[in-house]
């Protein structure tokens, strides 16, 4: 599984994107572009996902898959941010902003975990995309929490502002909109916009890996913060708690593909929703650590070798 990972044409071209700025090529991917294939992707998953749900229904697994994602990413933020005070010497304001994006999920880890399992014929259920859901916003109040925040001893503690930032931000309401459409439509209801969403589906993500690998690639080198701790906690902790999801999801019954997609869920790191909600709420938190953390070094590891790690270890424990 690691070699056909490695030698697919969705991880490798973000490999190309990522040598391309490294080598300071002047490719690039002009942003409208970049910002409209975002919304396909996540229109896409979410509308897939809602289809397969029409088909199953809300069973048990699924509200006890929604669960332990919901635990998991209110829970995880404590582990990674003893590991941050402890390992990475940050502060407790650095640390509780770092802890919140290691708890939380990166949707477009998610979109390419599911098609490189699919496409090696272990395709996560449809409802994992509601499990992706849930597991963005809880990371962000333990994180909030853990960096001291919410004493209630002022008004400042209550802060109201990064609710609403989470829960309007386009990622939320895409994902979670295009599920219900998908859930309500159905897969007949699908069917005549199934050439746009599923055809060129693979084509797109190609595209749009290409310019995440050149994102990444020039956020590592513009950070100034990055120490080799910090470097190598951006490591270790997607693998822990890739391995807690991963056993989590055998444990609780999931299938071998769903407990694979539920162990990179956890493992992978948000550099979307959780970096807004952290401008606001936690403005003295660096972003030079935390995005680069994030978006420069695991988003690289999870592409290109942690969703093979978590797939395999799911094919072990199952």
């Amino acid at each position: 599984m690691i070699v056909d990972t490695l030698t697919s044409p969705v991880i490798l071209f973000f490999v190309l994107g990522f040598i391309a700025a490294t080598v300071k090529s002047d490719l690039s991917i002009p942003e409208a572009f970049a910002k409209a294939m975002s919304i396909y992707l996540m229109a896409a998953i979410g509308l897939k996902g809602g289809v397969e749900v029409s088909k199953s229904g809300i069973t048990s697994e699924v509200v006890i898959a929604a669960s332990a994602g919901l635990a998991l990413s209110f829970l995880l933020p404590v582990l990674a941010f003893a590991m941050l005070r402890s390992v990475g010497k940050l502060s407790k304001v650095d640390a509780g902003a770092v802890a919140a994006h290691y708890g939380s999920v990166s949707v477009v880890t998610f979109v390419t975990a599911v098609e490189l399992l699919t496409g090696q014929g272990l395709p996560p259920a449809g409802y994992m995309v509601a499990v992706l859901a849930l597991m963005e916003t809880p990371a962000i109040i333990t994180g909030l929490m853990l960096a001291g925040q919410r004493d209630g001893n002022s008004d400042d503690d209550k802060i109201p502002a990064p609710w609403h930032e989470v829960l309007t931000n386009a990622s939320v309401m895409l994902l979670v909109g295009s599920f219900v459409i998908g859930a309500i439509a159905g897969s007949d209801g699908f069917a005549p916009v199934k050439p746009l969403f599923d055809t060129g589906f693979r084509g797109v993500l190609c595209l749009f890996l290409l310019d995440m690998g050149l994102i990444a690639a020039r956020r590592l080198m513009q950070s100034r913060k990055m120490t080799l701790r910090l470097v190598s906690l951006a490591i270790v902790m997607p693998l822990v708690n890739g391995t807690i999801g991963t056993v989590t999801g055998t444990l609780i019954g999931l299938d071998v593909a769903s407990a694979a997609a539920l162990g990179i869920l956890t493992a992978s790191a948000s550099y979307i929703a959780v970096p807004a909600a952290m401008r606001l709420a936690l403005p003295q938190a660096d972003p030079g650590i935390y995005l680069s953390m994030s978006l420069g070094v695991t988003f690289p590891f999870n592409i290109i070798f942690g969703i093979s790690i978590f797939a395999a270890l799911a094919q072990a424990l199952g």
